[in-house]
């Protein structure tokens, strides 16, 4: 019973990261490769705060580490397999019409 707990605390997480765009865009950034994040900011069009508050989250829900590279830190995924794991999940066909939108997060049922 206890590795279900894990799995199901480790897929909330996943979801918790995945429900914000701007975290999703980080993602998949970090999915090409590490950066430091002002290159982040950057590319994301984003100022370093915002971008500070999501690479947070993140960090906290265990999806990208920090890694110190002599005064200056570099975002990372992880774990590689988390790369793959973003890759299908673009990949894979939701069972969803084309012109209806997810409910608000909050809504008990949501997707």
């Amino acid at each position: 019973m206890l590795q279900i707990a894990t799995d199901i605390d480790a897929l909330a997480r996943f979801g918790r990261a995945l429900a914000d765009p701007i975290r999703c865009r980080v993602l998949l950034v970090l999915r090409e490769g590490p950066a430091h994040p002002a290159d982040l900011a950057e590319a994301l069009g984003i100022t370093r705060t915002r971008l500070s508050n999501h690479l947070a989250c993140l960090r906290d829900c265990g999806l990208v580490v920090a890694v110190p590279v002599g005064r200056r830190v570099r975002y990372e995924l992880a774990d590689p397999r988390l790369g793959h794991a973003l890759d299908d999940l673009r990949s894979a066909v939701l069972a969803v019409a084309a012109d209806t939108t997810c409910p608000d997060a909050g809504t008990e049922g949501c997707c």
